[in-house]
């Protein structure tokens, strides 16, 4: 069931895809299970210009449990740690198996774009910045942003 589900989503993603994003299996595409992403820094925000790379690990129970994605590409953000990790309801208790992995990538885009749950963060000095200080925040994400995705 999970390789069909798969399958179908990157075939409609390959027929219809998405601006600043992209994903699928690596070459030499024998493992439909481990996939990688790109997220494209979106236009007017600190993140622009960056390309950010994520792991996506499609569990055997797919669509019931939700693929784990984590950011390769460092990112300074308050709901992203430093090991990539994302504090996303939607790959935890929220999922359930009519969402998709281009909705999950949307949904990590908003993230970057101004998603930011400061209030809930797995980087509380981020978020602590973010709150007191958004000129410095926004700069240190462009530093990053120059530093490690461009």
């Amino acid at each position: 069931m999970a390789i069909r589900r798969i399958y179908r989503e990157w075939q409609h993603f390959v027929e219809d895809p998405m601006e600043g994003i992209s994903y699928g299996p690596p070459p030499p595409l024998d493992d439909f299970f481990y996939w990688d992403a790109i997220i494209e820094g979106p236009v007017g925000t600190p993140y622009e210009g960056g390309t950010f790379i994520l792991d996506v690990v499609f569990p055997m129970e797919y669509p019931v449990r939700p693929p784990k994605v984590k950011f390769k590409t460092p990112v300074y953000h308050p709901n992203i740690s430093k090991k990539g990790l994302l504090n996303l309801d939607i790959l935890k208790d929220s999922w359930y198996a009519g969402l998709t992995l281009p909705k999950v990538l949307l949904c990590v885009r908003c993230l970057l774009v101004d998603d930011i749950n400061a209030d809930d963060p797995l980087e509380p000095d981020i978020a602590c910045l973010y709150k007191t200080d958004r000129a410095k925040y926004e700069q240190t994400v462009r530093e990053w942003t120059k530093k490690y995705a461009m």
